[in-house]
């Protein structure tokens, strides 16, 4: 006998799967992985890699959606405000992770507190580089002609408060020297012009710059890491350069709203890790050094980093309210 329509619709919640069950894996349900950032970056590469590695390890779509602007405000808030059952993930760098908190001052979000550590995906070194034309061979030749030239010699940046802007400064800084910050809107047109010698230096994410270090356009002085690059691994790091302890460098590491259970959590956890280990050859071609680590490691990272950067951003004056 046919039932009652009443008896139809109150069955109706019980024949669909709620968004929690849907999370934690049922197939063809696709999970967003929001990088807020534009397409094409690195960030941009590196998660498409990390998507088909965990698509492949969760045995569900993992889909990357471009959500940029406001280095990475807009795309944040996404996330934050999609629903806390891991159905939609953060693909987060240093920029949006961390020198965010330190740049704006009226924040919608607490960075660290609205989101949770899933894992660590790898870094990504960063090189100094100057035009052909400047007369420096070494970092320590660099050094000494800013010392030299007080704000004579010109840095390239990406904008105010980027990595590329920071990474500089922090150079003169810890150098005892002085240079000028030239800021343009995304390090394509700084690139660009470092190669046309409008501008002297420039300390710039490795992956994007290795084929202009090849063909001698640029010349590359030191890579930012305390160890050498397998992808530049003739070139000496800041310390045998003469700049002992200068440090930098990009990362990329997938993000959870903080409200998200912890089965879904430990189970992102889990297929992220294994993601990177099986996309490791793909991952190290793009540039990225995989460091694959789990919530907790990425947590105290995460700390660390936030507790180095603020104070360098407030020493460097950057801001973008």
């Amino acid at each position: 006998m046919p039932l009652p329509r009443r008896a139809v619709l109150g069955a109706v919640p019980l024949l669909l799967p709620s968004r929690r069950t849907l999370a934690q894996g049922e197939p063809g349900r696709p999970i967003r992985m929001v990088v807020p950032f534009a397409a094409g970056g690195s960030a941009d590469v590196v998660a498409r890699i990390t998507a088909q590695g965990l698509t492949e390890a969760l045995g569900q779509p993992v889909v990357v959606e471009n959500r940029g602007g406001s280095g990475g405000v807009i795309g944040s808030e996404a996330v934050l405000a999609a629903p806390a059952d891991g159905a939609t993930l953060a693909f987060h760098t240093l920029s949006s992770a961390v020198l965010n908190a330190g740049l704006y001052r009226s924040l919608s979000f607490d960075v660290r507190r609205a989101f949770a550590p899933v894992a660590l995906i790898g870094t990504l070194p960063n090189v100094v580089l100057v035009n052909p034309k400047l007369p420096a061979r070494t970092l320590a030749e660099l050094l000494a002609l800013m010392k030299a030239r007080p704000g004579r010699i010109t840095y390239a940046s990406s904008g105010p408060g980027t990595i590329t802007h920071l990474s500089a400064h922090l150079l003169a800084s810890m150098a005892g020297a002085e240079a000028t910050h030239v800021p343009y809107r995304g390090s394509g047109p700084a690139f660009a012009d470092l190669l046309a010698g409008t501008v002297d230096m420039m300390v710039d994410t490795m992956a994007s710059v290795i084929p202009a270090i090849r063909g001698g356009q640029v010349r590359a002085l030191a890579v930012t890491t305390t160890t050498r690059s397998a992808a530049l691994p003739e070139i000496p790091t800041a310390a045998e350069g003469g700049l002992p302890g200068y440090e930098t460098y990009n990362w990329h590491a997938v993000f959870a709203h903080a409200a998200t259970p912890a089965p879904v959590l430990a189970r992102l956890e889990a297929a992220t890790i294994a993601a990177v280990q099986a996309q490791s050859a793909r991952l190290a071609a793009a540039g990225v050094e995989p460091r694959p680590e789990g919530s907790a490691a990425l947590g105290a990272f995460w700390d660390q980093q936030l507790a180095l950067w603020i104070p360098i951003i407030r020493a460097s004056g950057a801001t973008t309210d």
